[in-house]
């Protein structure tokens, strides 16, 4: 018999029984959805941990100040001060691996315009700060290492504090206040979005670090050098813990530590803390595509089961077909060819759902989802194989009907 009629027969006997071709394919359907828009959710997932590593910048070590020690009891980082400008200075300048060194120092306020305030973020910090965080200025400029050295009245802000006082309007030369001090706002930075932590990196302004030290800070920060931090770079391509031990061994000899002494500072090396990250929300996409596939099994035995049923209540038909010359070959590819006919139906459907479902899990739970073109090509490939699979026992079974037994089955 040829292929083309025993395909119109397989699905000649589809159509008769719509209902129960629906009911079968129903579990396909749900699991090629599920997978896909499980997929995308994951994809989703580790595109927003990237972009936040990229918000970050690249290659970026944390240093901060030691913990102070009180009657036995540690405090925190950054309890005692222990790392200064000067610190930052060497390090851009002596260690081979380091790119640039950013000291900060931070506060927060009430930044205020006219009539409008905003509570926010602010950091005093160098020039450098805007090059280990590989953060451009958008409109305007960066301020210039002679207005970190005269303590200059300038700021540059993020696009939350620009929109939350100037609105549409545009904020360049603009007197704002922080802690009773004018600052005339130089340039607005580019859109950094959320980090880790889900904080707003663009809630932010950015101004000299004598400035903030000396006149928005107080008289007990202008008499001190130290800093609550610095960001270093790593240059490109170096390798980060070379770099981290390099830059321990520095500081550790300016501070003049000996070898029994416990490091005075903490280092975080954030790129490790962000690969793990990345690592975890991609074994997450992958534990969450490995659920959503036990659905596709659950379907494939649903396929099994009705077309174990089929074949026992086609059993007078088969006996015919097969006394009128019919092969065992021809019963066994019709039934597969049905197996396999509802499996890709229920897959193509599935996809279509997955699609759908996608983006509005995207859109109504404001998620990031991404699309996998190979997760799309997997899902109609392993629907088909379902339908082999699960289809070939009761196909081979119908192949084995003996005739005379199949005729006289009631």
């Amino acid at each position: 018999m040829r292929l083309t009629a025993i395909l119109r027969i397989a699905l000649h006997a589809l159509r008769i029984n719509k209902m129960r071709s629906a009911l079968t394919m129903l579990g396909i359907v749900i699991g090629v959805a599920a997978v896909i828009i499980m997929i995308a959710i994951g994809n989703g997932a580790s595109a927003k941990v990237e972009d936040q590593v990229r918000s970050l910048g690249s290659n970026i070590i944390l240093i901060l100040s030691g913990s102070a020690l009180s009657g036995g009891a540690k405090g925190g980082s950054g309890s005692q001060p222990t790392i200064f400008e000067e610190d930052a200075t060497a390090l851009s300048k002596e260690a081979s691996l380091i790119q640039a060194a950013a000291p900060t120092l931070r506060g927060s306020g009430q930044v205020i315009f006219g009539n409008a305030n905003w509570s926010t973020t602010f950091y005093g910090t160098t020039p450098d700060y805007l090059e280990v965080r590989e953060w451009n200025v958008i409109e305007g400029r960066a301020f210039e290492a002679f207005e970190v050295q005269g303590a200059a009245k300038v700021a540059l802000i993020g696009q939350t504090v620009a929109k939350n006082l100037f609105g549409d309007t545009s904020p360049l030369d603009q007197i704002i206040r922080i802690r009773k001090t004018p600052l005339t706002v130089i340039g607005v930075l580019d859109r950094k979005g959320q980090s880790m932590m889900g904080q707003d990196q663009d809630d932010i302004v950015l101004m000299p670090i004598s400035t903030a030290r000396n006149r928005v800070l107080g008289a007990t920060q202008a008499r001190s050098k130290s800093v609550g931090s610095i960001m270093v770079k790593v240059r490109p391509n170096e390798d980060m813990a070379a770099a981290e031990a390099e830059l321990r061994t520095l500081l550790r000899q300016r501070h003049r530590l000996q070898p029994e002494q416990d490091d005075d500072f903490f280092v975080r090396n954030l790129s490790e803390i962000l690969e793990a990250q990345e690592a975890a929300s991609k074994v997450m996409a992958m534990l969450l595509a490995a659920v959503a596939s036990v659905s596709l099994l659950v379907g494939g035995i649903g396929i099994m089961n009705i077309m174990l049923v089929s074949v026992t209540e086609r059993t007078r038909e088969i006996g015919l077909r097969m006394a009128v010359g019919a092969k065992r070959q021809d019963i066994l590819a019709q039934f597969l060819i049905e197996a396999v006919t509802l499996s890709l139906i229920g897959g193509l459907i599935g996809i279509l759902l997955g699609i759908g479902g996608a983006f509005l899990v995207g859109a109504l739970a404001e998620w990031p989802t991404r699309l996998s073109s190979m997760a799309i090509v997997l899902a109609i490939g392993f629907s088909a194989t379902v339908g082999v699979f699960f289809g070939f026992y009761p196909a081979k079974k119908a192949s084995q009907l003996l005739p005379i037994e199949a005729l006289r089955y009631e």
